[in-house]
Formats: structure tokens, C-alpha cells, sequence
């Protein structure tokens, strides 16, 4: 018999990168569900905005997730203003894409920073708050490219591989309580940070929407594997049991290598003017008078989730 769902009324949720995109959808997902949500973003503005459309009591904050003081600073004005913690859903991330010797070690820097250094500063801090209660549930948002890499984007590959197994790791520490760890791998999805992607064949992009979804079911049941779609843990299975040459063999027949490698760069412009102004404002040196909220909008969108 299927365990009844765990009801999500009254949880404070936050959720990082969390004022467009995947987190977006998530927290309208959860609002319905009866949770408090609280939404961090390193653009404040668009997090102050977000907050007031999605309503319910809805708090966006500044959030710089490469910063550490600027995370616990975060998740010390969730608890003051929604109340204690019951879940983090680390989502913020970027996504540059090329062929990997052309990637400024700038970008790959940054690419680590937000994508893997965030998710590891906001595991351990909402990690300590759960211990010493005893409960909470943390949400890694890694991608189906943490579990095989993909032409064209090497290092953010890397970093969806380290989320995974940051993911499996915290769970081994945290089995036998009860603090739940689950990590999210879908495919494309559309968003912006998706935009100009090719299809692979038979794995449609799903909508954040579809995201969301599979994250209150997780968060529900206490999965860990979470999949989006479901029948990409199926291959990503079954090619484990392949020998590689046939498993890659498989990628290429479903254009699967293709989705990183050949993107349509028009239909990605504003995204990448977006990454670019975002890499080289984190290249230049860090002062006191420049705190990481004070960015300038242009160069602070992050979005999340993708292939």
C-alpha cells in the first residue's frame, strides 16, 4: 500500500534563483499546496516583484548564493519574517554553453560558484538549522546532465555531476533521521536558460510547471530520485547496464549529443548576453562599496534547469 502523501501546509519553504523560471513555478506550486515561501534571488527587485504577484504571504529577498554570508544572511531573515525552516530547494544555476576550449576560465569559474559552491553553502546551512530540529527536507535541483555529459557544455555537466553526488553523499549522513534529500534531473526545460536548444528525440522539453510538480511529489513522499520526465530514470538505467560504445551509440540516436553542441544562438542572444555580463562582472575585483545585491539587473539574472 502506497504511503499517504505528507501534507505541505504551514511548511516555510525557500527556494533560491526563485523569481523566475523553474523556482518560480515552484513556489506557485506550493502555495496551492498550503506552504509559506520565502524566494531569494541575486536580483532583489525581481524577487520583491515576483513576491507580491504570487501573493500569500510570499517573501522575496537579495541572495547572492556564491556568497556565504549572503546565504545564511538569507535563510536568517526567512526564519525572522516566515518562521523556522522545513525545506531549502537550492535552484539557482547559469548555463553558458561551447565547445569547452573556448570557455573562459572566467566563465568556468562562475559556472562552479553558483551551480555547484551555491548548492554546497546552502546544503550545509540549512543542514545545521535541520539537525537541531530534528526534521526538514533539503531539494538539490541538479539536471539529466548529472548523470552523463553532453558535447558543448563540459563544465556545466561537471558541476550537475558534483550536485548528484553532493546529493547521494548528504543523504548517506542524514539516513536514519528524518531529513529528507532529493535531487531533481529533467531534461531541457522552457525557460529562458533552455531558449535555442534542439530536441532530442523522444524527450520533449518539459514546462516548469511539469518541474514543480515533480518536486511537491517529491517533497510528499520523501523521494529522492526525481526525475522529470519520469521514463528519463528508465534510460539513464538501462544505459548503465550498457557496454559504454553501445550506451553512446544510443545518445547519437537519439540526437541526444546534439542538445548542448548545436544550439540556435539567436534564439538564445538574450540569455547569453545575460551569462556574459554576469561572468565578467564576477571577473573584477570584489569591493566592500559593491555588495553582490547591489549587481546591476542586467547582469544578475539566474536561471536554472535545464538538459
Amino acid at each position: 500500500m502506497a504511503r499517504a502523501a505528507r501534507s505541505l501546509t504551514g511548511q516555510v519553504v525557500a527556494i533560491t534563483g526563485g523569481a523566475r523560471g523553474i523556482g518560480r513555478a515552484t513556489a506557485a506550486a506550493l502555495i496551492a499546496q498550503g506552504a509559506q515561501i520565502a524566494i531569494g534571488d541575486i536580483d532583489a527587485s525581481l524577487a520583491e516583484r515576483t513576491a507580491q504577484e504570487l501573493g500569500a504571504g510570499t517573501v522575496g529577498l537579495p541572495l547572492d548564493v556564491t556568497n556565504r554570508a549572503s546565504f545564511e544572511a538569507f535563510l536568517d531573515e526567512v526564519e525572522s519574517r516566515v518562521g523556522p525552516l522545513d525545506v531549502l530547494i537550492n535552484n539557482a544555476g547559469i548555463m553558458p554553453i561551447g565547445p569547452f576550449t573556448e570557455e573562459s576560465d572566467a566563465t568556468a569559474v562562475r559556472m562552479v560558484g553558483i551551480n555547484l559552491h551555491g548548492v554546497i553553502f546552502g546544503s550545509k546551512l540549512a543542514l545545521k538549522r535541520f539537525q537541531s530540529r530534528g526534521r526538514g527536507h533539503l531539494v538539490n535541483i541538479a539536471s539529466a546532465a548529472g548523470k552523463t555529459g553532453f558535447p558543448g557544455g563540459a563544465t556545466y555537466c561537471a558541476t550537475k555531476h558534483a550536485v548528484v553526488g553532493l546529493s547521494e553523499s548528504i543523504r548517506q549522513e542524514v539516513r536514519g533521521t528524518d531529513i529528507g534529500v532529493s535531487v531533481v534531473m529533467p531534461v531541457v526545460v522552457h525557460t529562458e536558460l533552455g531558449s535555442g536548444l534542439p530536441e532530442a528525440r523522444g524527450f520533449k522539453p518539459v514546462e516548469p510547471e511539469d518541474v514543480a510538480s515533480a518536486i511537491v511529489d517529491a517533497l510528499q513522499h520523501r523521494r529522492y530520485d526525481v526525475f522529470v520526465p519520469k521514463r528519463v530514470g528508465a534510460l539513464m538505467r538501462l544505459n548503465g547496464l550498457m557496454p559504454r560504445a553501445l550506451a553512446e551509440g544510443v545518445t547519437r540516436l537519439l540526437k541526444g549529443d546534439q542538445v548542448l553542441a548545436n544550439p540556435d544562438h539567436g534564439a538564445r542572444a538574450a540569455y547569453e548576453a545575460r551569462m556574459a555580463d554576469t561572468v565578467a562582472l564576477a571577473d573584477q575585483p570584489a569591493t566592500s562599496e559593491t555588495p553582490a545585491a547591489a549587481e546591476p539587473a542586467a547582469a544578475q539574472s539566474r536561471e536554472t534547469e535545464t538538459v
